[in-house]
């Protein structure tokens, strides 16, 4: 029987979603464990985004496979008892055995959360990357400009953080929207599939042409060298949440 999850999790105390050898403190390993406890059995839980130590996720989408038929509603409640407090399965539901939450997915949705002011967010400071010495303006103009250059199908390699990547790099982002509130800026990326660090290399990007340290006029260059080092800085883990899968 297979089974569809939508989770949330602040990752801040955790190594990413995908279980490691090395670490017992990842999201994927967390809800293993539960349900192998529930299932008697061990049980696979496959992720739709491998989100990166320290980020976090409202609607990340998995999936996994039970022997036997479970009451969801029961499953559900089983999962939230056991499952520390960072981490809730906020929906559960049967679905065809050939879904796959990573292979089946067709678009993804990442926020990026940065304060340039002095306001410290007391409540969301884990989940807002603070960047205070801008004196709390960025040239939103500019930024939108680079985001719509980088809106399309392109090769991301120069936005690519794993300098072994044998697959392709071509991704297809279809939209990246900047708002502002107050002295926060809210980057939403919405692409069929994100390489390796590839939204907080983009943030970062943007960042430095929203500081003048770079013109928007130069993404197509960076696109075109293929080349990480060009590109912008890799923003904080700690700004980025996964917030929905799309299918």
């Amino acid at each position: 029987m297979n089974y569809k999850i939508i989770i949330q999790y602040d990752g801040t105390r955790y190594d990413g979603w995908q279980k490691q050898g090395n670490t017992s403190q990842t999201i994927q390993g967390k809800l293993e464990a539960v349900l192998c406890r529930y299932a008697g059995e061990k049980t696979e839980v496959h992720g739709a985004g491998r989100t990166d130590a320290g980020v976090h996720a409202l609607g990340q989408t998995a999936n996994f496979h039970l022997a036997k038929a479970a009451d969801e509603g029961e499953l559900l409640a089983y999962l939230n008892r056991y499952l520390p407090e960072d981490i809730e399965v906020t929906e559960l539901v049967r679905v065809p055995e050939r879904f796959h939450s990573r292979l089946n997915a067709a678009e993804k949705t990442y926020r990026y959360r940065v304060e340039t002011g002095c306001c410290k967010h007391v409540f969301e400071r884990k989940q807002i990357y603070r960047m205070e010495e801008c004196g709390g303006m960025l040239d939103q103009e500019s930024m939108q400009r680079a985001a719509e250059l980088l809106e399309g199908t392109h090769d991301f390699k120069s936005f690519c953080a794993n300098k072994r990547m044998k697959k392709s790099t071509v991704r297809t982002v279809k939209r990246i929207g900047i708002t502002r509130r107050g002295t926060e800026y809210i980057f939403d990326f919405t692409g069929d599939g994100f390489l390796y660090n590839m939204v907080r290399i983009l943030t970062g990007t943007l960042l430095e042409v929203g500081l003048g340290r770079r013109d928007w006029r130069s993404m197509e260059e960076l696109l075109e060298a293929r080349d990480r080092s060009l590109a912008g800085f890799t923003a904080p883990a700690q700004g980025l949440t996964l917030l929905n899968v799309r299918y």
